[in-house]
């Protein structure tokens, strides 16, 4: 349980954080919250030669409302997330969300960008991001470019972010209509076992438009077209919200593991999709 040995940086600036990784190379990696690489390098499964600390990077901190969009710095806190009134107010989503995870130690230290950045598909935020449909920019040494959270993941621990990219914010669009995050899990601070991100608007009493991700159910986080189009033109009643399941599962690919088997991971995906649309539509 102790890490092999590795050069400490705490650079003052975004410009310092990306001219380390741009000389040290894939020996460097950007350490935010901590709570994904550290365990990593105290099991060794992780070998880190220098480790770039962004606390002290102000560029990546801060949340702004705008109006038709919300900005979240990199290095915000998931406890700075759920005490912002303003994006709650715009984007309730996200605090409904945020505190489902982990504990309120794990809240006070964890970031969001370090939750969607990494690649995990257990974590929380990644399928929230596409279900929101937002966009991460990443900024290295060529500059900086935009990248749909929709597009960002390839596999497990595997994204579009380059090894000499810092991802340095979220950008959100105001979404209006009814939410819900549902998420079933074995105990306080534990991955999901299966977990639902649903946004709903309504007009004549049918769905006008839906959006459904689903997290920890595949080595990405799922945004399923074909659950919120079975949706779509609905009024959410017993059938419509069986088809969005029936589609939802032919898009999801649990594997087995300490949470269950794959028939109980697609058992628990359907009665929380469920539940997440019923509870979305009753807001919407």
């Amino acid at each position: 349980m102790i890490p092999s040995a590795f050069a400490y940086h705490r650079p003052g600036d975004l410009a310092a954080a990306i001219g380390l990784l741009a000389e040290h190379g894939d020996e460097a990696r950007v350490i935010a919250g901590g709570h994904s690489l550290i365990p990593m390098m105290k099991l060794r499964m992780a070998e880190v030669g220098h480790l770039v600390d962004l606390q002290a990077v102000a560029e990546l901190k801060g949340i702004t409302v705008d109006g038709a969009r919300a900005t979240i710095g990199a290095m915000v806190t998931q406890a700075e997330l759920i005490g912002h009134e303003g994006l709650a107010k715009a984007l309730p989503l996200l605090r409904e969300a945020a505190l489902q995870i982990a504990d309120p130690q794990v809240r006070y230290v964890g970031t969001v960008g370090g939750n969607v950045a990494n690649g995990d598909p257990g974590n929380d935020m990644p399928g929230l991001m596409q279900c929101l449909d937002a966009s991460f920019t990443l900024v290295g040494p060529g500059g900086s470019r935009d990248v749909a959270a929709r597009a960002f993941y390839h596999g497990l621990y595997a994204t579009e972010r380059a090894e000499d990219e810092i991802l340095t914010r979220i950008t959100v669009p105001v979404a209006a209509g009814g939410y819900a995050y549902e998420k079933q899990k074995r105990k306080i601070g534990d991955y999901a076992t299966a977990a639902a991100a649903v946004l709903l608007t309504k007009s004549g009493g049918k769905v006008a438009s839906a959006s459904v991700a689903m997290t920890n159910l595949s080595d990405v986080p799922v945004w399923s077209e074909a659950a919120a189009a079975a949706l779509v033109g609905s009024d959410c009643g017993e059938a419509a919200v069986k088809a969005a399941v029936a589609a939802m599962l032919g898009d999801i690919d649990p594997q087995k593991d300490n949470r269950g088997p794959i028939e109980f991971k697609r058992h628990v995906a359907g009665v929380i999709l469920g539940r997440a649309i019923a509870r979305a539509w009753t807001r919407a």
